[in-house]
């Protein structure tokens, strides 16, 4: 089973007004997906933004910004240098990709050496 995590990128204390509690303390925070399977790790092109009030805790929508707040996430997703989507393969992967040659080589061997017959 695949899990998936999302990694911080970046994270930025905003000072704009918060549109349910008016408090000028709030956090813009950026997000990678990754991918973590038995077999492989991948990193997703996908990045996601969250804006948290500190006081109140709520999660600020887009439908709530204010021109200020648009602006300000504007400049910091500029800012923001997403890791490459990529794929790294699990040393698992390899063992289950290179047994069936290893053992093949193997019984090749004892067959030409006369070991064993059939």
């Amino acid at each position: 089973m695949v899990k998936e995590k999302l990694i911080i990128l970046k994270e930025a204390e905003i000072t704009n007004n918060c549109p349910e509690c008016f408090n000028q303390d709030m956090k813009l925070t950026f997000y990678q997906k990754h991918l973590f399977g038995r077999l492989y790790h991948r990193t997703t092109a996908t990045v996601t933004h969250q804006i948290k009030c500190n006081k109140c805790q709520s999660i600020i929508y887009p439908v709530k910004w204010t021109e200020d707040i648009e602006r300000i996430f504007e400049y910091y997703q500029k800012m923001v240098s997403p890791e490459k989507a990529s794929i790294k393969f699990t040393a698992l992967f390899y063992i289950l990709i290179l047994s069936p040659f290893i053992i093949a080589g193997i019984l090749y061997y004892l067959f030409q050496s006369g070991i064993i017959s059939i």
